[in-house]
């Protein structure tokens, strides 16, 4: 099961995800989550509570990557589980993402900030 805090001000999108990003219906949620959000210059997947990932959830974050990209919005992962980090360096794929620690996010956001939460679950 995946859980999704969505947080937002401005034009910065904070996904918090916590369970398993797995093929079904974790990566429509966090597809729906991050595409519903078109006028925002930045997303950002805290992955720091993500247990696993698999190839669909994998997938789900190159696609979320060049549909970000091709709008002219950054992705940003950060803290990522030590799962899903290894899963990302073994896969090549931590050299294709922007990722960071939330501290280094915030700081490059300009501070800490309250947003607005809402709850997705699937």
């Amino acid at each position: 099961m995946l859980t999704l805090d969505v947080e937002k001000t401005g034009d910065v999108v904070v996904v918090r995800c916590f369970g398993r990003i797995v093929r079904g219906d974790a990566v429509g949620t966090l597809r729906n989550a991050v595409v519903s959000e078109r006028d925002t210059r930045i997303v950002v997947l805290d992955l720091s509570d993500v247990e696993t990932i698999d190839a669909g959830g994998l997938t789900a974050l190159v696609s979320l990557h060049h549909w970000t990209r091709a709008r002219g919005i950054q992705l940003k992962l950060v803290n990522p589980s030590h799962f899903v980090l290894e899963t990302l360096q073994r896969t090549g794929l931590d050299h294709i993402f922007d990722i960071s620690s939330l501290h280094d996010a915030l700081v490059v956001l300009g501070g800490t900030h309250e947003w607005p939460v809402h709850h997705v679950a699937c």
